[in-house]
């Protein structure tokens, strides 16, 4: 993926950019920085749901069919786990639908509420869905916009290694996280975003071996 001078406004107003990166077909990158840093509007950008207002943004090695974004607050369909697992599937034709959405809920927990409503799932139960939706179809790119945040500890590492085993399967993870411990778990590389300008990426440990004095805080180093 290429980005060349790209940038954002609203309102008259620069909120990302212009920014010059070329971010790799393969690994895990984490995007971190400060509240209100412009992590989210990099995430939506490079999946397509913001547009540039000058430059270009293209891809190289896959099309954007085959990416899937992971909100903070999912949005459930008003029909039931299973219904929404199949959907995705269904919608590209993709046979045995319902014997793969039973694989993916299974992976992930989710067997028991399979028939039960999706929108009245608890949260972690909702982040869960969301996640499976999202693998379900097998995506070359995968967005994370702080997938794991205001979750409980073991649906953290749960989530977590469901995230491992998708880069390891070949997935490009992009992951916006406040957590130097999830970044550091999960993540090749590291972009830092601040004032709406991003620095990367870096090598994770180089990162965090000696991040500049602006970061320290941010990153609890």
């Amino acid at each position: 993926m290429t980005l060349s001078g790209v940038a954002l406004r609203r309102g008259g107003a620069s909120v990302l950019g212009p920014l010059d990166l070329r971010l790799s077909p393969s690994g895990t990158t984490a995007l971190m920085g400060p509240n209100g840093a412009g992590k989210t509007t990099l995430l939506r950008a490079l999946h397509g749901l913001e547009r540039p207002s000058t430059g270009t943004l293209s891809w190289d090695w896959m099309e954007h069919r085959d990416q899937a974004f992971v909100f903070q607050r999912a949005v459930m369909l008003r029909r039931t786990v299973r219904a929404n697992l199949e959907l995705p599937l269904i919608l590209r034709g993709v046979p045995d639908a319902r014997a793969k959405a039973e694989a993916m809920a299974a992976d992930l927990g989710l067997t028991p509420l399979l028939d039960a409503p999706a929108r009245a799932l608890s949260g972690g139960e909702t982040q869960k869905l969301a996640v499976a939706r999202a693998l379900i179809t097998q995506p070359r790119a995968l967005f994370l916009d702080e997938p794991t945040a205001n979750l409980d500890a073991p649906t953290q590492r749960l989530l977590e290694g469901i995230f491992a085993r998708a880069a390891e399967a070949g997935t490009r993870l992009f992951l916006a996280t406040h957590s130097p411990a999830q970044a550091r778990r999960l993540a090749d590389d590291i972009l830092w975003v601040a004032d709406g300008m991003v620095t990367g990426p870096t090598p994770t440990a180089a990162f965090f071996a000696d991040p500049p004095a602006a970061k320290k805080a941010a990153v609890g180093v």
